[in-house]
């Protein structure tokens, strides 16, 4: 009788406990406690190293205890974390981590073998694309044949084509990361209707409501993008996909997505997220 009794109080016990508001801290506060740069805590929250919590009723990221705690415990933290977040900018710098040339660095993220993470616009509006250090190494060690030698049959069509396949690879990372937080239908269709021209939004989602629901969920600009209007000019079209077979592969995710969230609004009475 006394054991159920302890063993009653413990589970009690361990509700309350559970029931405990979450300590919730901002980006800032956040970024401290894992000792991590402002960039270094973005890109390790961009790349769901670092998991939000529930967002401030301003919007604003916020991030638990819990998760800091989470972090903090794996192992060769913070060394590990920072090698996993450390970017470079330009072909200068990712080819002297990739062991090759500049030329080559070039063609090999034009021909889509290397994904950027990032971008940003330097002083001379010209766009300087970032690749994580890690990624790079590790593509070094997988694809040694590739950084010398001929480029392959492939490869040289594409160059001689003129295509870039820089863009469209990171908005496919950015999309793909956005996707993986989104909490449910609504935010998963309201993401590929961010990156899709008007026209193709109006064509896919004729109910005006639908789309000021999907407007007022869509992500906002990814860390880094530029806020002075000129050199923001500069990346606004990396935002929206390009190709045709780009538009109509993100076209058919956001239709699917929209199936879903309806059945959704059907099944609750709402229209948008519940």
């Amino acid at each position: 009788m006394n054991v159920e009794r302890g063993a009653c109080v413990s589970a009690g016990t361990a509700l309350r406990e559970d029931a405990r508001p979450q300590v919730l801290l901002g980006g800032v506060r956040a970024a401290a406690e894992l000792g991590l740069g402002r960039g270094e805590f973005a890109r390790a929250v961009q790349l769901g190293l670092v998991r939000r919590g529930p967002r401030a009723p301003g919007g604003a990221a916020r991030f638990t205890r819990t998760e800091l705690e989470r972090v903090k415990a794996e192992r060769g933290f913070p060394e590990a974390l920072r090698a996993r977040v450390e970017t470079v900018a330009g072909a200068d710098h990712g080819a002297r981590v990739l062991g090759t040339g500049p030329t080559r660095f070039t063609r090999l993220a034009r021909c889509g073998r290397l994904s950027p993470v990032g971008y940003r616009v330097n002083r001379y509006r010209a766009l300087v694309w970032l690749y994580l250090a890690a990624e790079l190494r590790e593509f070094a060690t997988r694809e040694p044949g590739l950084l010398r030698g001929a480029a392959p049959p492939g490869d040289r069509e594409l160059m001689a084509a003129g295509v870039d396949l820089r863009p469209s690879r990171w908005r496919e990372r950015h999309v793909g990361l956005l996707l993986g937080r989104a909490a449910g239908p609504w935010e998963r269709a309201a993401v590929l209707a961010s990156v899709l021209p008007d026209e193709e939004v109006l064509a896919a989602v004729p109910d005006p409501a639908e789309r000021i629901v999907l407007a007022a969920l869509a992500p906002p600009p990814p860390y880094g993008h530029p806020q002075v209007p000129a050199a923001a000019a500069v990346a606004r079209p990396l935002l929206v996909a390009q190709p045709p077979e780009e538009t109509g592969r993100y076209r058919a995710g956001l239709e699917l997505a929209l199936a879903g969230a309806r059945d959704q609004s059907n099944s609750t009475g709402e229209r948008g997220p519940t």
